[in-house]
C-alpha cells in the first residue's frame, strides 16, 4: 500500500525511504542505495561494498535466479531467430555462427542486468533469511 503523502514510501520499505529505483539501479549495474557506485566487478562478480556510499553487499544472494531468467528468455529469442534465419535461406553454418554470437553476447549482457536487478530488489524490499523468534523476541535459532 502506497502512502498518499509520500509515494516513494510503502509498506515494503519498512520505514526506510529508497531514493533509487531498484530497476534503474539494476539495469545500470549501480549501487541500489546511492545509484552511483558500481555493483559488479570482473563482469559478473558482486563487489564487497559500494565504492561511493560504502553499502556492504554481503546481504546480496542472487543464487541461480538470474541464470534461470536468462536461459528461458534467451532460449525463446534464439529459437525464434533461428526459425527466421532458416526461412531467410541462410546456410546452416551462417545460422549457427549468428546464433552463437547472439547467445554468448546476450548471456553476458542479460546476466549482468538481471543479477544486479535481483540484488537491487533484495535491498529495496529488505529481503534476508528468515529467523524464528519466540513471543519474548528471543531468536529460537540461537537456542538450537
Amino acid at each position: 500500500m502506497v502512502d498518499p503523502k509520500d509515494p516513494q514510501k510503502s509498506e515494503t520499505d519498512r520505514g526506510m525511504l529508497r531514493s533509487v529505483s531498484p530497476y534503474k539501479a539494476g539495469f545500470s549495474c549501480r549501487c541500489p542505495k546511492c545509484g552511483e557506485g558500481r555493483l559488479l566487478v570482473n563482469g559478473l562478480e558482486i563487489r564487497e561494498a559500494c565504492e561511493h556510499c560504502g553499502l556492504d553487499f554481503s546481504f546480496a544472494d542472487t543464487g541461480d535466479g538470474a541464470q534461470v531468467f536468462v536461459i528461458l528468455i534467451l532460449g525463446a529469442i534464439s529459437a525464434v531467430l533461428g526459425f527466421m534465419l532458416t526461412g531467410a535461406g541462410l546456410s546452416t553454418a551462417a545460422i549457427i555462427g549468428i546464433l552463437i554470437v547472439v547467445i554468448i553476447g546476450g548471456s553476458f549482457f542479460m546476466l549482468r542486468a538481471f543479477k544486479a536487478t535481483l540484488v537491487a530488489l533484495q535491498y529495496h524490499h529488505d529481503a534476508h533469511e528468515g529467523r524464528m523468534e519466540d513471543e519474548a523476541g528471543d531468536e529460537l535459532n540461537k537456542k538450537l
